[in-house]
């Protein structure tokens, strides 16, 4: 085994990495401010996806696949809020999480219905790998990295320079004080769900057009997502990304060992270990409002 090889693997597993932890900042923000993990974040994720994929067939590029799939997305995620979170406010959080796994299925199953198992690709221009020394770089790959890591940069600069992001960490905080503060929890939900949804489906978007796009796609996603929040301490918006890294890293460095089809596992194996070691989080120092 070179090490061009393992390069080129840490590299991909840099791009995989970030496409899980726009995935994993999305479960995070609902969990710090709607106190539930969202189990339909993959399948909303695969929603903006196939909505990308319509897009094509009007002749839209790169540009028009994410920002459809973004909106689309990112409307699906109100959706749910308005029609069914909304209502479960009050109720304890396992009824969210069950409410959200159900969404998941329901989702998949009406895209299985109309659109079958077949996976699909995106009609992009093939374009030749560029050497850097040992790495061969798909221009693609840059576009990649370079709409994950400008996606990342916009959440968290939304949380941290503006008055909304103020006011999200603040019910994250502590929810009953910032009402008694005359924050409107009700806007501060909107807008959650709309990062939350926007931020699944750059993360489902990008996947697709790294990989294929498949119903199932949102669930492969939504595993590591899921292990990459926990292993950055959940609630945590800079853990959630460093543990997508993480995974992402890990699970793609293991493929000569495992092979590509088992390589999900390894993510689970690292969100063992740590749970043994260490259960609460890498970084259970630093909360969502911190």
């Amino acid at each position: 085994m070179g090490s061009a090889y393992l390069i080129n693997l840490a590299f991909n597993g840099v791009i995989l990495g970030l496409i899980v932890a726009l995935a994993a900042l999305s479960i995070t923000l609902v969990f710090g401010i709607a106190r539930f993990p969202n189990a339909a974040t993959g399948d909303v994720a695969t929603v903006g996806a196939f909505a990308g994929l319509a897009v094509t067939a009007t002749g839209g590029g790169t540009a028009a696949i994410l920002g459809f799939g973004v909106l689309t997305a990112a409307g699906l995620s109100l959706l749910f809020y308005l029609i069914l979170f909304r209502g479960l406010a009050d109720k304890p959080p396992v009824a969210s999480l069950i409410a959200s796994i159900g969404l998941a299925f329901f989702v998949r199953a009406v895209l299985t219905f109309f659109v079958g198992h077949n996976q699909q690709v995106y009609p992009l221009p093939i374009v030749r790998a560029v050497p850097f020394g040992p790495l061969r770089v798909q221009p693609t790959d840059l576009q990649v990295i370079a709409v994950a890591v400008l996606a990342l940069a916009a959440v968290f600069a939304l949380l941290h320079l503006t008055a909304i992001g103020r006011r999200m960490r603040a019910v994250a905080d502590n929810p009953d004080l910032a009402r008694a503060s005359g924050i409107a929890a009700t806007r501060v939900l909107v807008v959650m769900w709309l990062c939350a949804g926007a931020l699944a489906g750059v993360s489902g978007t990008l996947l697709g057009i790294k990989t294929v796009v498949s119903p199932e796609m949102g669930w492969d996603l939504l595993m590591p997502a899921f292990a990459a929040t926990i292993l950055g301490t959940i609630g945590n918006p800079v853990g959630a990304v460093l543990g997508g890294l993480l995974i992402g890293l890990a699970q793609e460095l293991s493929t000569p060992i495992v092979g590509f089809t088992y390589k999900i596992g390894v993510g689970f194996l690292v969100l063992l270990l740590m749970l043994l070691v260490r259960p609460q989080g890498l970084f259970a120092g630093n909360a969502l409002v911190r």
